[in-house]
């Protein structure tokens, strides 16, 4: 009986706390999650899971090598799911060094423990990076799509960070043979994101009557993938991807910044009973984000074809969901919002 005992990193933020809600269902499986606990790591989006005895929570940094080891030796970790980033254009804008160190530098020792704690055998070992769109740079509006093969062309310091630890990835498979997966995402949106970003923040004005801010004109095209979606096309590749490939993951579903905000708010006055068209008379436009990129859009064919993963909601289905938990989760988005989150795990944990 093969055990996967799978260390998953930033698995209390957003993406990585629904890759654990699904992984720690499989048969014959030991999850750990190592998470720094930032402002975006929030334990309550694991509450669910957390007494499950497949399931160990570890507080530390990706950075600190003498705790990797340990995590490799104590849990003999086979496999890596690579999910601790720092993820926000602005905040990169603002602090470059700070994602320079956690997602190069970061990801640079991750790999190179794991290099050395595998030894060299690695048979049903994996090391899953978890990547962005980002990297691919900008398209302009028309039909062409981001492919495996389109060239980098980051342009930001988020995305050049996250552009540098993709070709770090790869350097370690095409140097050592070291057993790696990459993914490229689009934007994602659901239950338990960060209300930092553009659907949750969205939410959560509306409901206080706040304004909506929209870069530029709005015209900033991105394409949406349900989280659940997400997390299932992970577990698709992390059980049938080809060693040493890349698959990008798409929703198939570009939506303009306007319009989306707009479809958010139609949603959101038919939930709260308010008049048609109340919610949009809070969008405001703002001064656009340096060198904001214009348009992306995933080409999801290859995981479709190969792996036989595809998307299960459009955006509309998925939104309608998304709004629905927000409205239920009223005290977990007061929480986040207010940073009273945090005293959830402080006692324990620091």
């Amino acid at each position: 009986m093969n055990i996967q005992n799978i260390l998953v990193t930033g698995g209390a933020g957003f993406i990585g706390s629904e890759v654990i809600r699904q992984l720690v269902t499989l048969e014959n499986t030991n999850v750990i999650n190592l998470d720094k606990l930032t402002y975006a790591g929030n334990l309550e989006n694991l509450k669910s899971v957390e007494s499950n005895s497949n399931y160990t929570f570890v507080k530390g940094d990706i950075c600190d090598e003498s705790l990797l080891k340990e995590l490799f030796k104590t849990h003999k970790i086979s496999k890596v799911i690579h999910l601790a980033a720092e993820s926000h254009v602005d905040r990169s804008i603002n602090d470059p060094l700070l994602f320079v160190r956690t997602n190069l530098i970061g990801t640079a020792t991750l790999l190179n423990v794991a290099k050395s704690s595998w030894e060299g055998d690695y048979i049903n070992k994996v090391f899953y990076h978890i990547s962005t769109d980002e990297v691919y740079g900008s398209l302009n509006f028309g039909n062409d799509l981001f492919k495996e093969t389109t060239s980098y062309d980051p342009r930001s310091p988020y995305s050049a960070s996250k552009a540098g630890s993709d070709h770090l990835v790869r350097s370690f498979f095409h140097t050592y043979g070291f057993p790696i997966l990459i993914s490229n995402c689009s934007n994602n949106y659901g239950p338990y994101q960060f209300p930092e970003k553009l659907v949750p923040l969205c939410i959560n004005n509306i409901l206080n009557k706040k304004p909506l801010p929209i870069y530029g004109k709005g015209e900033n095209i991105r394409d949406w993938l349900y989280v659940s979606d997400h997390a299932d096309a992970i577990l698709t590749i992390l059980k049938n991807g080809q060693i040493g490939e890349t698959y990008n993951i798409g929703g198939n579903n570009e939506w303009s910044n306007l319009d989306l905000v707009k479809v958010i708010c139609k949603t959101m006055d038919l939930k709260l009973n308010r008049p048609e068209g109340d919610s949009e008379k809070l969008i405001t436009f703002v001064q656009d984000r340096a060198g904001h990129d214009l348009r992306y859009a995933i080409d999801s064919s290859k995981i479709q074809k190969e792996l036989g993963w595809t998307p299960s909601l459009q955006f509309e289905d998925g939104l309608k969901l998304t709004v629905d938990w927000y409205l239920q989760e009223t005290e977990w988005l007061r929480n986040v919002s207010s940073g009273e989150y945090k005293s959830y795990y402080k006692n324990q944990y620091g």
